[in-house]
């Protein structure tokens, strides 16, 4: 069986589809979660990106490069966001976002 072309890059859009939407959630559970309206935001936007991104690479889409380009800047903005809060959840999103920035720009090269 042959090793899918866009593999780590898939893997890391799903991972960061499901800390993206768990981080929201818990962000949303906050006393003050309105302080967290921004990264609830991009938490939801990373999520939709990502999960696009993943679904496109699975069917080896001709348009996979230019939505990993996005997706890529879309996990970075999200990480910097996440990684400005002391929440575990933030911290560990931040992480994911990161290592999928890192993989969907490495694999278009």
């Amino acid at each position: 069986m042959q090793q899918h072309h866009y593999k780590d890059c898939i893997e890391a859009c799903f991972r960061c589809v499901a800390l993206c939407y768990q981080c929201a959630s818990q962000d949303l559970q906050e006393e003050t979660h309105t302080d967290m309206n921004r990264c609830v935001q991009l938490n939801m936007e990373c999520a939709a990106i990502c999960n696009a991104c993943g679904q496109l690479m699975s069917i080896e889409s001709e348009k996979a490069p230019a939505i990993a380009k996005i997706c890529a800047e879309m996990c970075r903005t999200c990480a910097e966001e996440c990684a400005k809060h002391d929440h575990k959840h933030c911290k560990e999103c931040a992480e994911a976002c990161y290592k999928c920035a890192e993989l969907c720009t490495f694999e278009l090269i």
